[in-house]
């Protein structure tokens, strides 16, 4: 539910390379090099002219359990749940139960700017309303079942950044209100809404809008790596809803995606204004250039999930991963997976060993931090050979180290650079960079 980037950060080519075959052998080497390395853990499912032409799945979705990971097994896929609602919402405008110039204030009056903000504005993130989920109290309840009744309090509270249209701005607001309005029209829940209007339809079975994560249904857990896989906290899907609640598998995201580009689910005028990008925005989704392609689709992150779905419209390619487990960067893995497949010059990685401090070492970096810049402060702990940040009201979560005086979190990010004789700590995540001094 983070803010999506690009997931491809190579410059375009000129030169067009054309896939004659799937390099099943380089890929499957690929993927056993990031699991033998506790690199990631996860599936990647590619489809090619309506046909699923290669699968690969490594890891565990229970490690507690020593539970492998399967092709069937469900994966979190946080933002992806985006396009599933601009789905519904463009259903129903199909329907003219709804219009893009339908006002907020039809369903919700009470909220900020609601008789000016239209549906428009909502799916392609023109609203200007404040993003939930960078409320510093956000990890404070967001694990907790959430009422829509809370969830409205905190938007109205939340207010608006900018005025309607001026500007886009991703918001997971706008995606939590598009799923209530839903909701509001049909007089159903969501997870009906997602079975009925597109998981049936598109013969997705292992699609649902999630709960507390159950291994009976072969649901993965999500983890974040220090010296070892450690279990994430789990986010409560009443506080995601439509922007980022959806569980499912690769070849399901594929299968979607098919129905969704071939008109299975809503009209071309419809679909055409989904893909109508500006600002950088579609309507539930986004443009993502590889070479000299560029395909459509959506990333999606939540808690230590991260997940990736996309349609090269040239190649009549669908490409989905979903992972429960990021040390390797996704945006690596995925360039690494696409570069075989489309029959790129790519070298496998190498992956060195992880640095190693010693406690005494790591203990010059904890302590309270806080900043003039970000109303929060970060708490550095050291737990035996490990680590931690925990910001205020959230989970602590494992640092590892990357550099002299330098850790990252892989999931979320971020990246801290200690001076520990000046007492300060720099924190760069999301193309921000924020200066902390330790009390």
């Amino acid at each position: 539910m983070k803010k999506q980037f690009l997931f491809f950060s190579l410059v375009l080519a000129s030169l067009a390379v054309a896939a004659q075959s799937v390099n099943t052998a380089k890929l499957d080497s690929l993927f056993q090099r990031i699991d033998e390395n506790h690199q990631g853990m996860g599936s990647i499912s590619i489809f090619k002219n309506g046909k699923e032409v290669y699968q690969n799945t490594f890891g565990y979705a229970n490690i507690e359990a020593e539970m492998p990971a399967d092709a069937l097994t469900k994966y979190r896929i946080g933002s992806i749940s985006k396009t599933f609602t601009a789905v519904i919402i463009m259903q129903l405008i199909d329907e003219k139960q709804l219009t893009l110039a339908t006002k907020l204030d039809k369903f919700f009056p009470l909220l900020p700017n609601a008789d000016k903000i239209t549906i428009h504005q909502l799916l392609g993130h023109r609203s200007g309303l404040y993003n939930y989920t960078d409320n510093p109290e956000y990890g404070q309840w967001c694990y907790e079942p959430q009422s829509r009744e809370q969830m409205l309090l905190r938007v109205k509270e939340g207010g608006v950044v900018f005025g309607p249209d001026e500007k886009a701005e991703y918001s997971n607001t706008n995606y939590l209100l598009l799923s209530y309005i839903a909701e509001e029209i049909t007089g159903q829940r969501y997870d009906v809404l997602l079975q009925q209007r597109i998981a049936k339809p598109c013969g997705l079975l292992n699609t649902y809008f999630g709960g507390a994560t159950n291994s009976d249904r072969n649901e993965a857990f999500s983890y974040a790596r220090a010296t070892r896989w450690e279990l994430m906290p789990e986010t409560s899907t009443s506080a995601a809803m439509g922007a980022g609640g959806v569980v499912s598998t690769p070849a399901d995201l594929n299968r979607f995606m098919i129905c969704l580009f071939t008109g299975t689910l809503i009209s071309d005028s419809a679909r055409q204004q989904m893909v109508d990008i500006r600002d950088g925005y579609g309507l539930g989704l986004f443009t993502y250039p590889f070479f000299e392609r560029q395909a459509f689709g959506h990333t999606g992150g939540i808690d230590g999930f991260q997940a990736m779905a996309a349609y090269f419209p040239d190649d009549e390619v669908f490409v989905a991963y979903t992972t429960n487990a990021v040390s390797m960067p996704r945006n690596d893995i995925l360039i690494g997976a696409l570069s075989i497949f489309f029959g790129k010059d790519y070298q496998l990685p190498v992956f060195s060993a992880a640095l190693t401090l010693p406690p005494e070492k790591l203990d010059r970096y904890t302590g309270i931090y806080s900043s003039d810049d970000i109303p929060l402060k970060i708490t550095i702990s050291r737990e035996d050979s490990t680590l931690m940040a925990q910001a205020t009201g959230q989970p602590a979560f494992p640092l590892t180290a990357t550099g002299e005086h330098q850790f990252g979190f892989v999931p979320a990010g971020i990246v801290m650079r200690f001076n520990p004789e000046a007492n300060e700590m720099t924190l760069m995540q999301s193309g921000g960079v924020y200066t902390f001094q330790r009390e």
